[in-house]
């Protein structure tokens, strides 16, 4: 039976050196919720489902409270596993995924937008690459040079949606109906710009890996 001083001192120990946070599984699961609002987009893009887009209305509710949560653990932490500013900037550009993706659902009800086959096979595309950060961060804690090629996979799918994108707005500008080409631009940017962050992110990733090598 411990001696209540040592007890005591335990506290104090747990008090000046609280517990790390697990930072490999807060990214992770962070990234799982990003995959979540990337899937209702998708479902909605694909088959203009009511309950997907609000399914991805209240994602960004979650979304967010993950997102607080991870930084306030990251700001009460003693120490941390991984480089304080690579867990800020993959928590902050995993968030701007999110916000991309209800800014694509919201300027599409805003302008009484419908998807197209452009937009349809950005945001597919989109799912690649989340869904490759996804693994990534899965395996970043135990095998972190497992992650390395799931961190390539997500840089390729931006590739892709670049070329998608450059290809959209060669077509839409081939016609004369001036303003649903503005409608439609804002759309595929901000899919575009979806894909920027998918990079961003993985770039991160690649960070930590060469870190913990």
């Amino acid at each position: 039976m411990s001696s209540p001083k040592l007890s005591l001192a335990s506290r104090l120990f747990q008090r000046i050196f609280p517990k790390t946070a697990d930072f490999y599984l807060l990214l992770h699961q962070q990234c799982q919720q990003v995959c979540v609002t990337v899937d209702n987009l998708v479902r909605f893009m694909v088959s203009e489902s009511v309950a997907a887009g609000k399914m991805l209305k209240e994602d960004e509710h979650e979304a967010d409270r993950i997102r607080i949560h991870n930084l306030h653990e990251l700001n009460s932490s003693f120490a941390t596993p991984i480089d304080r500013e690579d867990i800020y900037r993959a928590i902050a550009s995993m968030d701007s995924i999110v916000t991309y993706c209800k800014s694509t659902y919201n300027e599409m009800e805003a302008l009484e937008l419908n998807p197209d086959s452009h937009s349809q096979a950005m945001v597919i595309e989109l799912q690649v690459g989340i869904k490759a950060l996804e693994r990534g961060f899965a395996v970043l804690g135990k095998h972190p040079s497992e992650a390395e090629q799931h961190a390539f996979a997500a840089r390729h799918s931006e590739r892709r949606i670049e070329k998608m994108y450059r290809k959209a707005i060669a077509d839409l500008f081939q016609g004369e109906d001036y303003l649903n080409m503005f409608k439609q631009r804002e759309l595929y940017r901000h899919l575009s710009n979806a894909a920027d962050k998918v990079h961003a992110t993985a770039n991160v990733l690649e960070d930590i890996i060469v870190k913990l090598g």
